[in-house]
């Protein structure tokens, strides 16, 4: 299985040794990926591969990588866990497209589109093992770590596919399920390189608080961005979540309104939105709505609280390096 080598999520103001020394540290992971995917049977190689075969950001990998050079730096154990934590990812995608129906998945057909739901369901499940076969060799802690985080990715999915509780805010509640289902892989992606990078306790319960933070930016993020961008600009079609009725942090801000001027919108956010009309309408509402602008805000002050995090650290090419990636994270919503 060969390809091109990964992309790097962009880190301006990176100096040239420490990105020389990230992509060098990413080209070991993705070589140790390709390595734990393959298989014998020619269909499970295929399928496993497919998703990485289609590249991504490597959020994940990276920060791990970049984590750890708080400490000692980038090691084979170091690798091991960044590898560990993007295998979990790609899994996870899997089961995701096979719940969403999803036709396209990084550019490319979705794995249940190629290959069917069943194996789509089974080769995440494959993907999950060889994540957790990796990170046994790491130690016990590493696999409870591990085992935590899997359960809070699963948790977080199956609440993100049910309504609001009565009683519960709808916007804790949100906020909650996208600390769970992204938030909690990211926590550990830098908990793992802070440990395997020799950290000490403290930087590594900073790092993985700042890790979870930043995963929810991200999420929010990702969100806005689904309401506001075009199509041709991402690739993706705008506004699916408001088709498939998922309510983000926007839309929650615009069903809590009690502005007369917001009646029309609300009562398209109560309706189905996959009439192509109602969907047209209610996305071009919400981009020109108050509460469009007040979810960009609170994402803008999830990303300086997980920036802040890190002002107890010493200054280092490492720390700045995680600080602009909260601003990469951001900026893409600002």
């Amino acid at each position: 299985m060969t390809s091109a080598a990964p992309p790097v999520f962009a880190l301006p103001g990176v100096g040239p040794e420490l990105a020389d020394r990230l992509h060098a540290g990413l080209s070991r992971v993705d070589t140790l990926i390709r390595e734990v995917v393959d298989h014998d049977d020619p269909l499970i190689a295929d399928a496993s591969g497919h998703l990485l075969a289609a590249g991504g950001k490597r959020l994940r990998p990276i920060l791990t990588l970049l984590v750890s050079e708080l400490g000692s730096g980038i090691s084979d154990d170091v690798v091991r866990a960044a590898a560990g934590v993007e295998l979990t990812h790609l899994a996870s995608l899997y089961h995701d497209d096979v719940m969403d129906e999803a036709d396209v998945r990084r550019g490319v057909v979705s794995a249940n589109a190629s290959y069917g739901n069943s194996v789509a369901i089974l080769i995440g499940d494959l993907l999950f093992g060889k994540a957790s076969e990796l990170i046994a060799d790491l130690g016990p802690d590493a696999v409870r770590i591990q085992a935590r985080t899997f359960v809070r990715l699963c948790g977080g999915q199956i609440r993100d596919d049910r309504p609001c509780p009565p009683g519960a805010d709808p916007v804790d509640y949100y906020l909650g399920v996208l600390a769970d289902k992204t938030g909690a892989l990211i926590a550990t992606a830098a908990r793992y390189g802070a440990m395997f990078g020799g950290c000490s306790a403290e930087v590594v319960g900073l790092a993985t608080a700042y890790g979870e933070q930043l995963g929810v930016a991200f999420q929010l993020a990702d969100d806005l961005i689904d309401i506001s961008s075009e199509a041709t600009e991402t690739g993706k079609t705008p506004g699916t979540d408001l088709r498939e009725g998922v309510d983000t942090l926007a839309a929650l801000h615009a069903k809590a309104s009690t502005d007369p001027q917001d009646a029309r919108l609300r009562e398209l956010l109560g309706a189905d939105l996959r009439d192509p009309d109602r969907h047209a309408e209610a996305l071009a509402l919400l981009r020109i709505n108050p509460a469009l602008e007040r979810a960009r805000t609170e994402t803008q002050a999830v990303g300086h609280s997980a920036s802040a995090l890190l002002d107890a650290l010493p200054e280092s090419s490492a720390r700045t390096a995680l600080q602009t990636l909260v601003r990469s994270v951001t900026d893409r919503v600002g």
